[in-house]
């Protein structure tokens, strides 16, 4: 019995799922850093993340928070147009 193409063990699918977590994982990462230093800046909320305060110059906090939760959603989408370009 042969395997087909679209087969979870066929190559191409575990490239391409290897992808999409690569993008995914850190895109993630960046969306949550940058809406829990959103909200920490805004209302003083708890910081998730807050080795990210480091990443940050300081006097424009929501400026790269905004810019990190941005980046993430663009390495998300990417991620997802990897998945759906695997699917066909």
């Amino acid at each position: 019995m042969t395997s087909s193409p679209t087969s979870p063990s066929s190559p191409s699918s575990s490239s391409a799922g290897g992808w999409s977590g690569v993008l995914g994982v850190p895109g993630g990462a960046l969306v949550v850093a940058g809406v829990s230093g959103l909200l920490h800046e805004w209302f003083g909320f708890i910081r998730f993340l807050g080795f990210t305060r480091h990443l940050i110059p300081a006097g424009h906090e929501v400026l790269g928070y905004a810019l990190m939760t941005f980046a993430g959603c663009l390495l998300l989408a990417g991620a997802e147009a990897v998945r759906r370009r695997e699917r066909g």
